[in-house]
């Protein structure tokens, strides 16, 4: 990951998970647990690369990385209902 999200595996899973949640009550396509903590930690990485591309820097530390963590899963999410339509 990138060095302004070093929060450690174990609080990127759990802030994943929350921001995975969140995001899916948010577009209203809740998941479970471990897709929660997928869309969450992946999110992440999404929302680091596309907002890296508009020169956007979020820097470290759990807000930054919960906050990424919620954009880059609804990001992902809204692509899943464009794809099944």
């Amino acid at each position: 990951m990138h060095d302004a999200f070093q929060v450690g595996w174990l609080m990127a899973i759990i802030i994943g998970g929350f921001a995975g949640w969140l995001a899916g009550n948010f577009m209203n396509m809740p998941h479970g647990i471990i897709m929660n903590i997928i869309l969450g930690v992946v999110g992440a990485v999404v929302a680091n690369a596309v907002l890296g591309v508009f020169g956007i820097v979020i820097f470290g530390g759990w807000l930054a990385y919960l906050i990424a963590g919620f954009i880059g899963a609804c990001i992902l999410l809204f692509v899943v209902k464009l794809i099944r339509g």
